[in-house]
């Protein structure tokens, strides 16, 4: 697929939820907000399998820029709209871009990894019609399942869905694209997004699994540099490069958005 459309759609979507995040802590939706919400439903896809996302960045990059994250982007769409101040979800010439949003999320989401749904999980706390409540207890009964016994939740248990796979790729299933094995160990990426969503969710924080995964923050931050480690999905990376502290950067977002919901407990 063009990479510029892919650019385009992408950058979209996340210039609307910056924006949209910005404006919410005022209670007032500019008009940069608008324009970036107009630009953004210029460029939905109206038509075929995918109508109702945007076209997304696809490297074979997990877990943002893979063929599954189009989906990722669209709940994060959801996710700008529903934070938007001024209930601009309300607004009457967008009704139809929703409902093809909504439509796509709620059809796509059974076949989607567990983490995307996680990410769609995220975005039904901000915006009505994505999910009942059965089907969002669901989705928190499997996730809690996958905690681990030190409280924290890996990425690389929640990132596959291993549907159709044939038993020589089951068999690689702990392998990186470059042959190295997966760290199957906690990570705050995984741990982050799942409490901030749990917390989102309005499951109370006296939940016993919530507070083994808020320990499990606490307690597992890089102390001397202030972050939290996730390892890449693709590639042993070294730790201290540039590319090797992307993951983490985004860890340490999640972990800190995550604590900063629970404070004051």
């Amino acid at each position: 697929m063009n990479k510029t459309a892919q650019s385009r759609g992408t950058e979209s979507v996340l210039n609307a939820l910056i924006l949209a995040n910005y404006d919410a802590q005022d209670g007032h939706l500019s008009d940069d907000t608008r324009s970036a919400f107009d630009n953004m439903w210029a460029l939905q896809q109206t038509t075929g399998d995918i109508a109702g996302s945007w076209s997304w960045l696809n490297f074979g990059l997990e877990p943002w820029e893979a063929a599954d994250s189009q989906y990722y982007g669209a709940s994060l769409a959801a996710v700008a709209i529903g934070i938007a101040p001024e209930n601009y979800r309300s607004s009457p010439e967008i009704q139809k871009n929703l409902r093809l949003l909504r439509d796509y999320l709620h059809r796509e989401y059974a076949t989607q990894s567990l983490i995307n749904q996680v990410g769609l999980l995220w975005a039904s706390t901000k915006m009505t019609g994505l999910l009942d409540p059965e089907e969002q207890m669901s989705i928190v009964k499997e996730v809690l399942a996958k905690q681990q016994s030190d409280g924290g939740w890996s990425l690389a248990s929640l990132s596959r869905t291993w549907r159709g796979w044939s038993l020589r790729a089951f068999a690689r299933m702990w392998l990186r694209s470059d042959g190295t094995r997966y760290n199957g160990n906690s990570d705050g990426y995984a741990t982050g997004l799942i409490i901030l969503t749990l917390q989102q969710l309005g499951i109370p924080y006296d939940n016993i699994q919530v507070q083994k995964g808020l320990f499990w923050l606490k307690r597992n931050q890089n102390r001397p540099e202030g972050r939290w480690t996730c390892s890449s999905l693709n590639e042993q990376r070294i730790p201290s490069s540039n590319v090797g502290r992307f993951m983490s950067d985004a860890a340490t977002a999640y972990a800190v958005l995550a604590l900063a919901a629970a404070d004051g407990h």
